[in-house]
């Protein structure tokens, strides 16, 4: 019948299932975009297993990251085509399930996302699946219950970016979804609050005006409460809202005052619906266009909290509670508006903010004074209440400082205070034998209030704040401090005195910490402002007096030794001023600063959210530019360490991306723009570039090839990223710049920079130089051959960008030098996209400078083998000879010369080179017609019936359609050398034309997106015309065939080919290769073969590398030894050609042989050796069992003596020669030979 099931549903259930859970990923994969694609393109009848099946099996197998990988043919940055499947399938699966069904389906597959830990990919593409769902109220309270579990699962994701888009979709998925009659006000403010300002709900991103638009449109429509009150001229959003703000600040009447921190969630979720009311009242006079809003509602949303505010300075009876609660919702109110997408000065809500809070800033600081100075903190909880003070006392600042108040007579005079009450309790001493935890508390929060005040000082020089008396008195008493003082831990504390004391918030060692690391910011604060003169001698002295910055610079060591790894910053900051100071006069202290620097930051590898800040310290003060010239101008052993570390950065950066550009990013802006205007400051800056040049050329060539997992993240990130603005995900999240690609931008965008007419600058762009072509040298000899896409030839490509990037700085006396090593670098086997590098290099040097020509002649007078992996190359330098002679203005002899020398190779016997001859003489006779040049009668018929025999050319094979395709080829074509010379052919068009693999694609918008360097403003950065950038890569490949290799016309039919077979390589596309490796663990152990190896004596890689090739190709079972560490050596790697991915590998040290043996013997193994003893058996003569175990042993001690004793058997491979022994990796292949063969004629006699 139409429309129903010729199959029953079960029957499909069951084939897509048994897809889904194939160990087979790429067989799974299939089946989920089949599944898909089925509904998507058939209308299939209505089946109630399928609900089931979708929210089960299928779920299951979505959250496989890798499905999610591109497909071929498409670029980076578009979505995957499973998550646009996946978009499509679930609107139309969704339709069709019934209306009495949809909530129940829309509920489980919610939930169902929230039942396990998912990925930060499949959660991202499921989200957005979710929001492409076409309206409909088919969520209720549960449904955005289970929704708020979905977030907190995407929380817990490394990915900030990832997490922060995924929190987007969900939003969007219930405003679409959401039965706005069947929830409440309050289900959705305890949904928004689970998004992250800081993340996707950023106050001013679309986002943001969505859901204020969407408040607004169903504010009549919401659930209300049963006892609550409508009026007529107030919407149900600001009703609510004002409950919600009574309800917040009220407090038990018998309050505990020393009662523990509110939970923050309540603030954050009052600031945020208060903002959003704000902003729909904004919204609504948009709308009904009645001009700009009076505040009213949101005056009437503040007006208990303001109340409270303001008598705060003069009321001492309000509760803690209340005070704690109403400093958290200023606290997030203020935090909340400062977001990086809006406006203050044109916001009209943060205004009326600023006017409200300040008219409550004197009473707010006046309390915040007393609380901080007058022992009111005096318990360890109250040091939770000290970070909320001082967090408050800092965003007000901020907040209020935007629109001018910057000179306050109440701000100025709060600092004052704070800082004379802080230093006084802190030298102030206990007039007790025993300290009690309240004045070691006070100490803890005065020193922890000047920390917060040098820091605002610092952070914010508009407040004007530096010359204010109570900071030169703040500078002195710091400068003459004992560092890394401690507090004695209190005696009440120790006999556990209360009950508070036992279950503490933070521990009496993680308040020291905190004590010690503000030491630390207040001393930074003072060597920050060393270069501002001090009124205080004492500061000055201390300033300029070695001997005290050498013990200070001690204290840092000892500081960073006792330190937890959140609190070392403000101690790394201070080392970035001691160190310059001190190389000269105490180097090994340096040496050992930079040592035990370096080993902090290796240990916080792991920690996201300290690493970054950390480092970026680390990187100022172990690479200052004052640092570098001063190591470099002795060269002595600083120079070294500076250099060690260096590498050791940029090694780490194949594993943690961004670290290297984070180094590059700071030496680049501090070598080209250094902060001193001095011309001796200048010069010193400038010079650590050429003195550490080998940074930049690492970063001219880096770009590490990642695994597919790895290099799926950055995919999706660059996914997400060009999505722009519609994402509030890009809005709010801070860009990092940590894209590999950032480094060599970082790096190019630096050479761009350079002026050729500055001596300095001249100097070190012709070492640059030299310094890339020894590398290229160096390069080329170690390798002959490679392969296309491999390391070395991403490598050699963005050696010869950067060589093509400076040659129009280079002048003629470096070229005269180089000029022969370039033209060499054209005979060496280099992959198609270097090719083009060379040549056009090649061209563009012999256009500038006409007089290397001759050298360019001489080329082609090498014999026929030193030519014939380069001739190509030269033939295409000549089909732009046009661009090469334009400006010559002896053109003629240059054209005959030309023409002597194509014609002849226009005749040879391989066709490739003829094709290239003929499309060079083809060129360069188009430019002597066009010169109407008379001198080349004789050569006329010659060339002309060459031409015409080309474009005629008939017969058998494909040498027309390859004389057509190569004539269409973009650079002989469509390409020319000089109006295409720009950042985005040499980086983006040229590479995409010639087939390099897409992560070498950088596009200019990504120049431009980085702009810690500038952009040149004499370099070309984009062409005006765009014909390369509309071209798709060509089918013609350039490829340079031996000379001596036949005519594909007339190649021989052979009758016998070797064949090597990779076994899985017929039934697994190429794209998914990748998929078959990362499934290789389930494979393994699978073989047929009871024959296990040991080779845990051999300590040699290349035998084991060998071995393993061996066990994997006679399927041994398990290769067993010493350590598997070796097969990331390099010589195993290479001998073993990926079979370690293929084969168990397992480790047994040496010393646990003998317990290995016993256990393999329990298991029914015979224990066979192979060693020449008295009662050894002839290999010819032996029987293998099927369990047998072979040992073998040591390169040159074969096998210990105790091991002997362990053998059931010895086995020995007859010899005739007289070399005594074989190498024990033949050894052990002949061996397990004679073993596999002896086992498939065993089963040949069975079958």
């Amino acid at each position: 019948k139409k429309d129903s099931w010729v199959f029953h549903p079960s029957w499909h259930i069951c084939i897509y299932k048994r897809m889904f859970e194939s160990e087979n990923k790429t067989l799974a994969k299939e089946g989920v975009i089949h599944f898909l694609e089925m509904w998507q393109t058939q209308r299939l009848p209505p089946a109630p297993g399928f609900s089931e099946f979708v929210v089960g099996p299928l779920m299951d197998a979505l959250s496989e990251s890798s499905f999610y990988s591109r497909s071929s043919g498409q670029i980076i940055g578009t979505c995957p085509s499973l998550g646009i499947k996946l978009q499509k399938f679930l609107a139309a699966f969704f339709t069709n399930v019934p209306e009495e069904e949809k909530s129940v389906f829309l509920l489980k597959f919610i939930q169902r996302m929230s039942n396990r830990h998912w990925c930060a990919i499949p959660v991202l593409f499921l989200s957005m699946a979710l929001a492409h769902i076409p309206a409909c109220r088919a969520l209720e309270t549960e449904g955005l219950l289970a929704l708020r579990e979905v977030l907190q699962c995407t929380m817990i994701t490394h990915q900030i970016l990832l997490r922060g888009t995924a929190q987007c979709y969900l939003l969007k998925a219930a405003m679409h979804l959401t039965n706005i009659e069947k929830v409440s006000l309050s289900d959705i403010s305890n949904f928004i609050v689970c998004l992250r300002p800081d993340e996707s709900l950023g106050r001013g991103t679309v986002l943001w005006k969505m859901l204020c638009d969407w408040l607004h449109a169903n504010d009549r429509h919401f659930q209300r409460p049963l006892n609550c009150g409508m009026p007529q001229d107030r919407t149900l959003l600001n009703v609510y809202v004002q409950f919600l703000v009574q309800e917040y600040l009220k407090t038990p009447i018998a309050s505990v005052e020393d009662c523990l921190m509110p939970d923050w969630f309540e603030a954050r979720l009052v600031a945020t619906m208060i903002l959003l009311a704000a902003d729909v009242e904004e919204m609504t006079c948009e709308y009904n266009g009645t001009g700009r809003p009076k505040q009213i509602e949101l005056k009437a949303l503040l007006n208990p909290l303001l109340d409270i505010l303001l008598k705060l300075g003069t009321n001492p009876y309000i509760s803690i509670l209340k005070t704690d609660k109403s400093l958290q919702l200023l606290l997030k109110l203020l935090q909340t508006c400062s977001v990086r997408c809006s406006n203050p000065r044109s916001d009209g809500v943060v205004t009326f903010l600023q006017n409200e809070f300040m008219s409550a800033s004197e009473s707010i600081l006046d309390f915040l004074l007393r609380r901080l100075t007058t022992n009111e903190l005096n318990t360890i909880s109250d040091m939770e209440r000290c970070n909320l003070y001082l967090a408050v006392v800092s965003e007000l600042l901020s907040f209020c400082s935007v629109n001018g108040w910057t000179r306050e007579v109440s701000f100025c005079g709060f600092i004052s205070s704070l800082i004379s009450a802080s230093l006084c309790n802190l030298q102030e001493k206990s007039s007790e034998k025993n300290e009690k935890l309240g004045e070691q508390i006070q100490k803890v929060v005065s020193m922890a209030s000047l920390s917060v005040v040098c820091e605002i000082i610092g952070q914010k020089p508009a407040l004007q704040l530096q010359s204010l008396p109570a900071v030169e008195t703040l500078k002195a008493v710091v400068s003459c401090s004992e560092f890394n003082r401690v507090l004695k831990k209190p005696y009440n504390m120790e006999k556990n005195s209360s009950l508070e004391e036992l279950s503490p918030h933070q521990g009496w060692g993680k308040i020291i910490a905190r004590y010690i690391r503000d030491q630390w910011v207040c001393l930074h604060f003072t060597l920050n402002n060393y270069e501002n003169p001090s009124k205080d001698e004492d500061v000055e002295q201390f300033l300029f007096d070695v001997e005290k910055l050498t013990r200070c610079l001690q204290s840092a060591l000892e500081a960073l030794t006792i330190l937890p790894s959140d609190h070392v910053l403000p101690v790394f900051h201070c080392m970035k001023i001691l160190v310059p100071k001190l190389l000269e006069s105490s180097e090994s202290l340096c040496i050992e600063a930079f040592d035990l620097a370096w080993k902090t930051i290796c240990s916080l590898s792991n920690t996201q959210l300290i690493f970054w800040p950390n480092l970026k310290a680390f990187v100022q003060f172990v690479f200052n530019p004052e640092v570098l010239a001063a190591a470099a101008e002795n060269k002595n052993r600083a120079y070294t360490k500076i250099k060690e570390i260096m590498f050791q950065m940029i090694e780490m950066s194949s594993t943690k991306t961004g670290v290297f550009n984070t180094l590059l990013s700071y030496c680049c802006q501090t070598w080209m723009f250094p902060t001193c205007d001095n011309a001796r400051a200048v010069e010193n800056a400038f010079s650590n570039a050429g003195n550490y040049s080998e940074l930049l050329v690492e970063a001219c060539l880096f770009g590490t090839v990642f695994r597919r997992d790895q290099r799926l993240n950055q995919e999706v990130c660059a996914f997400v990223e060009n999505l722009g603005s519609e994402c509030a995900a890009n809005v709010v999240t801070e860009s990092t710049n940590r894209d590999d690609h950032y480094v060599r931008i970082c790096a190019i965008k630096f050479l761009c920079l350079l002026d050729e007419t500055n001596t300095l600058h001249k100097k070190f762009i012709e070492d640059f130089f030299m310094n890339l072509l020894d590398k290229d040298e160096l390069m080329s000899k170690s390798k002959v051959r490679y392969y296309v896409n491999s390391l070395q030839h991403r490598i050699k490509n963005r050696l010869w960008q950067t060589l093509l990037v400076l040659l129009p700085k280079l002048h003629e006396d470096i070229l005269t030098r180089t000029v022969d090593r370039i033209l060499q670098a054209g005979y060496s086997n280099n992959q198609a996209s270097v090719k083009y590098l060379i040549e056009w290099t090649i061209i563009w040097i012999l256009h500038k400078f006409p007089h290397f020509l001759q050298k360019f002649w001489d080329c082609f007078s090498y014999d026929e083998d030193w030519l014939k992996t380069s001739i190509c190359t030269f033939l295409s330098v000549l089909s732009h000879l046009d661009t090469i002679i334009q400006n010559t203005s002896e053109k003629t002899p240059i054209l005959k010369k030309a023409l002597v020398v194509v014609l002849q190779w226009c005749f040879h016997h391989n066709f490739s080179v003829r094709l290239y001859a003929l499309v060079a003489l083809k060129k360069i006779w188009g430019i002597c017609k066009k010169l109407r040049m008379d001198d080349f009668e004789t050569l006329t018929p010659v060339i002309e019936s060459s031409l015409h025999q080309a474009e005629s050319m008939h017969g058998t094979g494909n040498a027309k359609k390859n004389w057509q395709r190569i004539q269409k080829h973009f650079f002989f074509e469509n390409f020319h050398p000089l109006k295409d010379y720009c950042l985005e052919t040499i980086f983006y068009a040229l590479p995409r034309l010639s087939e390099i693999a897409e992560e070498e694609w950088i596009s200019l918008k990504k120049f431009t997106a980085f702009t810690d360097i500038p952009l040149s403003a004499t370099f070309p950065c984009t062409c005006s015309h765009t014909e390369l950038l509309d071209l798709k890569p060509s089918d013609w490949s350039q490829q340079d065939i031996g000379l001596k290799s036949a005519e594909p016309d007339n190649q021989r039919q052979w009758t016998d080919v070797q064949k090597k077979i990779i076994p899985w390589k017929n039934s697994t596309p190429d794209l998914d290769l990748e998929l078959v490796f990362q499934d290789r663990a389930t494979k393994l152990g699978k073989s047929n073969s009871r024959l296990i190896v040991v080779a845990s004596l051999i300590d040699k890689p290349t035998n084991l590398g060998g071995l393993c090739r061996t066990c994997e190709i006679f399927g041994v079972s398990a290769l067993i030894v010493g350590s598997l560490h070796y097969i990331n050596d390099k010589q195993f790697q290479y001998l073993s050609v990926s079979a370690e991915q293929w084969l168990s590998l397992l480790e047994v040290k040496p010393f646990q042989l003998i317990d290995y043996l016993d256990q393999k013997k329990t298991e029914g193994y015979t224990i066979i050796g192979v060693e020449q003893t008295a009662k050894s058996c002839d290999l010819t003569e032996y029987c293998f069992p099927e369990k047998s175990l072979l040992l073998l042993g040591n390169e040159h001690e074969g096998i210990p003596a105790n091991l002997i004793q362990q053998l059931d058997v010895c086995v020995e491979i007859p010899q005739q020669g007289v070399i005594r022994s074989l190498n024990v990796h033949v050894s052990g292949a002949l061996l397990i030979w004679e073993y596999t063969r002896q086992q498939i004629i065993r089963e040949k006699i069975q079958r």
